[in-house]
């Protein structure tokens, strides 16, 4: 297995982490990660299980692209691209900490990626 089909495989399991713990642990990470009041996590919990299952998507998507036989590179691209912006968007609306869980590595990975193409 090559550097970037693993690297790719590595932001496809930070996603899936990520998804999980939107999904089952909305309103503990709203209040816990970005000190939410525990009355409106509860309220607000919906929407970061949607958002869980956006990243459960992007998760397998980054799957496919990593395991693709055919139009690989440009399955990655576009999925770690789709990874960096949200972790942009993120860091100017949720936390800037978010640069680095999710955007620094998509962009070491993409960057890899470009490189060994």
């Amino acid at each position: 297995m090559n550097i970037t089909r693993l690297g790719v495989l590595l932001i496809a399991v930070i996603h899936f982490g990520l998804a999980i713990a939107e999904i089952f642990f909305g309103a503990y990470f709203l209040e816990k990660r970005l000190d939410f009041p525990p009355e409106v996590a509860q309220q607000a919990e919906p929407i970061v299980q949607n958002a869980g299952i956006y990243n459960s998507f992007i998760a397998a998507g980054l799957v496919w692209a990593a395991l693709a036989a055919k139009q690989s590179l440009a399955l990655r691209y576009f999925f770690l691209s789709c990874v960096i912006i949200a972790g942009v968007f993120g860091a100017f609306t949720l936390r800037p900490t978010t640069l680095i869980l999710q955007t620094v590595p998509a962009l070491i990975v993409l960057g890899l990626v470009w490189w060994k193409r």
